[in-house]
């Protein structure tokens, strides 16, 4: 799977400021079927794409208080499938009136020396583990239902173990800065899973 939310920037012609408006939650294995079978009745496509993704991050730190964050991702289930290299910003200061979490938002297809080239560059693994799942879309919003297994041998990803028992759920869609309105869709679609699920704004931060 290519990592929810994918926006391939330009190489040349300048650049676009691309957003991710993002919504999330959770919902316990014996759950899980009943929400599938809500996704396959409100999404375009009614068979999920399934994933199997290894994602490690990256931090590099300097003079500024928190690190840098990057984070490589590369599909289990598809050899010879780039890489990407993720980047995401802090959530956007002031937007409590907005119905979903905003969030700056890059994402470019690399080759397989992506972790000896961020190694290179100074950074260093803080942590790595896989995400399984099955991803639906609804026009631009994508929704991801995915389990977290931990990593137990650095770079072993076969031998994960599960995190928890139950599974994260992502509502995203990614757009050019200034489409606000994209967040009122996310939130729209969002609430048509309760009770099954409630998403919400959830500040990482908070989680730190």
């Amino acid at each position: 799977m290519e990592a929810p939310p994918v926006t391939t920037m330009p190489v040349s012609g300048g650049t676009i400021n691309m957003m991710e408006y993002l919504l999330q939650g959770s919902i316990l294995d014996q759950g899980l079927e009943s929400l599938l079978h809500r996704l396959r009745g409100l999404c375009d496509n009614m068979e999920p794409e399934t994933f199997s993704d290894h994602e490690s991050v990256y931090l590099l730190k300097g003079q500024q208080a928190s690190p840098f964050v990057l984070r490589a991702r590369r599909p289990l289930d598809r050899p010879g499938a780039p890489w990407h290299l993720r980047y995401l910003g802090q959530p956007e200061a002031g937007d409590r009136s907005r119905h979903a979490l905003v969030r700056n938002c890059v994402d470019i297809a690399t080759s397989d020396v992506l972790p000896e080239f961020l190694q290179e560059m100074g950074f260093r693994m803080d942590h790595e583990f896989v995400a399984r799942g099955h991803l639906f879309r609804k026009g631009v919003i994508k929704i991801a239902v995915y389990k977290v297994f931990r990593v137990l041998v650095a770079g072993a990803a076969e031998g994960a173990e599960p995190l928890s028992l139950s599974y994260l759920v992502e509502l995203s869609a990614v757009a050019p800065a200034g489409q606000d309105t994209i967040a009122d869709e996310v939130r729209s679609f969002a609430e048509q899973l309760r009770p099954l699920v409630q998403l919400e704004k959830i500040d990482p931060k908070r989680l730190m």
